[in-house]
């Protein structure tokens, strides 16, 4: 671990080399762990610790980027030159105004929610947690593939502004495929603490759906009810963050937010919130630009309410950034990174029997975007895919391939439960329930 006191002393040094008129640095440093098993066993421990310096510089409108792992001062003293020496060389951006400056940005702030027993979590532990796992696997005669992973994340960010702060934060996670001769099942979960994740349950929930989707039936494309629990819900959630939650995406035309602002979009009983505050998810409490995170209501009750913004976007707007900017360099503008969705009064089990006929989803796999301001995807079911029938789950089906509109889906949701789980994303997660969607378009079946 860097510490905040060292991480901040590198971003000072980087500032104190720089002759651009604004510069930025942002150092983050990650610890990671992994346990990865197959066929029931440990098959590869591997750890990893990475620090990452990046610096920003700009010269009135013209603005070069630059990175790198070396943090002795003639690391920091080159990359600041390479950063400088980009931005000479680049056009004028129109679009450029100025750092966040204080009070925006954070001055001196500090935020730490680090648990030392995830960032210390020696290989034993994880191998324990697998054995546990894997245990109650092989016990039902099916074959689990999956990883454990534990870490630690430390961002800290400074400019010639003065803005400065720093968090830190651990995380951990355990993701099971747990299968048999002809079905399988999957579960996972992530959380800020490794105490906190219990494989037996993790494990078991993906032995129950293995065995109970052995030998599945061919099911013909259509439109159907379904049931999409957490992870598949979590999956649609991500593709609406990276399609049009952030304002670039409105501001380049490509969001299906565009022109709604204040318009019904989905279902009344949809509301969809990022806080990077709310400790039920993985907290980020600044983004990497040292802006604190403002929550920030996306859809309240299927109306479209707001965007995530950035100092870029914001000054296009003349307005202020809402504190979700990525780490330089990334490209892909503003996006919210800790995703609620609102539950309902619904259990899983209620939706179940109040459904005639469809089909219960775990998850999706291989999802990608066709049309992004439709909101547009296609993907398929894997691990746990069961045809519903008179209010009881009746048979496993064969994987089916789905091309829908995640708008239309979540216009079309007459069911929410009340119990949500907490699935992992880039950087944070989503806290999302599972839902009850009818109407959903399967385009395609499978052969397994």
């Amino acid at each position: 671990m860097v510490g905040r006191q060292r991480a901040t002393e590198l971003c000072r040094l980087a500032l104190g080399l720089g002759q651009a008129d604004q510069l930025e640095a942002v150092l983050m440093s990650e610890e990671s762990s992994l346990t990865r098993f197959a066929t029931n066993y440990i098959h590869q421990n591997v750890a990893e610790t990475d620090a990452r310096l990046t610096v920003r510089a700009a010269f009135g409108q013209r603005v070069g980027t630059a990175s790198t792992n070396r943090l002795d001062d003639e690391g920091i003293r080159a990359v600041v030159a390479q950063a400088e020496g980009i931005a000479r060389l680049q056009r004028e951006n129109p679009l450029w105004r100025s750092l966040p400056a204080p009070p925006i940005a954070a001055t001196g702030a500090a935020y730490e929610d680090v648990d030392p027993a995830t960032r210390d979590c020696q290989p034993e532990v994880r191998a324990e947690a697998v054995g546990q796992l894997v245990g109650q696997v092989k016990a039902a005669g099916l074959s689990a593939a999956g990883k454990v992973s534990t870490g630690l994340t430390e961002v800290a960010v400074a400019n010639s502004l003065g803005a400065e702060a720093y968090m830190a934060g651990t995380r951990a996670g355990i993701t099971a495929v747990v299968s048999g001769e002809t079905g399988s099942g999957y579960a996972s979960r992530t959380a800020g603490r490794f105490g906190d994740l219990d494989p037996l349950a993790i494990g078991r929930t993906a032995v129950d759906k293995a065995l109970a989707s052995r030998d599945p039936q061919a099911l013909p494309p259509g439109e159907y009810t379904v049931i999409l629990e957490p992870p598949a819900v979590a999956d649609m959630l991500q593709y609406l963050a990276f399609l049009g939650f952030s304002a670039l995406a409105v501001q380049e035309g490509r969001s299906f937010m565009g022109g709604k602002l204040g318009q019904q979009v989905m279902g009344d009983n949809i509301t969809i919130w990022d806080d990077g505050h709310d400790p039920e998810g993985l907290p980020l409490p600044m983004d990497f630009e040292g802006v604190p995170r403002q929550r920030v209501t996306l859809i309240e009750r299927g109306v479209a309410k707001g965007l995530v913004y950035d100092t870029m976007t914001a000054g296009r707007e003349g307005r202020e950034s809402t504190g979700h900017a990525l780490p330089p360099g990334f490209g892909y503008g503003p996006m919210p990174l800790n995703l609620f969705m609102a539950a309902g009064e619904d259990t899983l089990e209620g939706l179940i029997a109040g459904t005639e006929r469809g089909i219960l989803v775990t998850r999706f796999h291989y999802t990608n975007p066709i049309h992004p301001v439709k909101a547009i995807i296609t993907g398929m079911t894997r691990d746990g895919t069961f045809l519903i029938e008179g209010g009881k789950v009746a048979t496993p089906v064969r994987n089916l391939r789905f091309t829908e509109s995640i708008l239309r889906s979540l216009s079309s949701v007459d069911g929410i439960t009340r119990e949500r789980q907490y699935q992992g994303g880039y950087f944070g997660g989503m806290l999302v329930p599972a839902i009850r969607v009818s109407g959903f378009t399967f385009t395609g079946a499978t052969e397994f």
